[in-house]
């Protein structure tokens, strides 16, 4: 027994010792989309300030496909040591639903590091579309059922989600093209290829801004600060409606506690840098910064009450 014990003690005393050293090497931050949307962005904002506190390279890299759980099974399978991270998503919680099968377990295979930030996002539409309001667009689609078009930056992903909960809650009738990520997504947009985009606000700020795109209703329950002009697609009388991406770095499952610790307090004194804040700000996205718990319990709570959505809807994967 007290051979036992000893054991334990040592095994705490390696692990924390080690936690001490942390990170001795470059640390990987797998993002689970191509380079160019929302959560691409965001990986980008925190890394620079994050590699400054850690004191060690942070590599952004872009894994993407099978609504994001190639990258995510990427994170899951690697060794949890802190050296390889990953960048939760919207897309991370609606899985579990949309999904027979996934390759890890949601609840289990990661360790909640921090909940990084929340983004809105946008119905956006290309200006050949004649409408001009949430409104118009249902009525435009009402009339021409099946051949409006959405461009989305996956299967599975939020930017699906967020077309699919706006058809099944208007009646409405629009074709899906997925494509592998945020940035080719919006190239389809902004070519005319597709009608319509439900786009994060950082992604297409600079494009209302030139007017090559039109914004037609913010997805959160309240108007954004960024693009104060552009109502919320609840106030154009779909009450109820409401969708927001968010960004949390998750670790695997096994990941030693103060390691987790450690990243937890620099991503949180990282967002708290005033000039990183404001570089989210401008984006479009919001920092939140939380508790492992705190992240563990979101997620949680986005798995139930999407689950409830997807189920409704019908809408499933292979």
């Amino acid at each position: 027994m007290r051979s036992a014990l000893l054991l334990v003690a040592l095994a705490a005393h390696v692990e924390f010792a080690a936690a001490q050293i942390y990170p001795v090497k470059a640390v990987r931050l797998i993002v689970p989309f191509a380079p160019g949307g929302s959560t691409d962005i965001v990986a980008r904002l925190l890394a620079p300030r994050l590699s400054e506190n850690l004191g060690q390279s942070i590599v952004v890299e872009n894994r993407a496909g099978g609504g994001t759980t190639i990258g995510m099974d990427h994170v899951a399978k690697s060794a949890p040591d802190g050296y390889t991270l990953g960048v939760a998503t919207l897309t991370f919680a609606l899985n579990p639903s949309l999904f027979a099968k996934l390759p890890y377990n949601t609840e289990k295979d990661f360790a909640p590091v921090s909940l990084v930030s929340i983004v809105p996002f946008v119905i956006a539409i290309h200006p050949s579309v004649p409408a001009r309001s949430v409104k118009q667009l249902i009525a435009v689609a009402k009339s021409k059922p099946g051949e409006l078009n959405y461009s989305s930056s996956g299967i599975g992903s939020a930017s699906q989600m967020a077309a699919e909960l706006f058809k099944y809650m208007t009646g409405t009738d629009m074709l899906h093209v997925p494509y592998t990520g945020g940035g080719p997504a919006m190239i389809a947009l902004l070519s005319g290829q597709v009608s319509l985009f439900v786009i994060s606000i950082p992604g297409g700020l600079p494009h209302f801004r030139t007017g090559k795109l039109v914004p037609l209703g913010v997805t959160s329950a309240r108007r954004d600060p960024t693009i104060p002009d552009v109502p919320t697609v609840a106030e154009q009388g779909l009450a109820g409606y409401e969708l927001l991406e968010y960004q949390g770095i998750v670790a695997p499952a096994a990941t030693p506690r103060p390691v987790i610790n450690r990243l937890q307090q620099e991503i949180v004194k990282s967002l708290a840098a005033p000039d990183v804040r404001e570089r989210f700000i401008t984006s479009g996205a919001y920092v939140v910064g939380s508790t492992p718990e705190e992240l563990g319990e979101h997620v949680r709570k986005e798995i139930a009450t999407w689950g409830k959505v997807i189920k409704a809807a019908g809408i499933r994967l292979e």
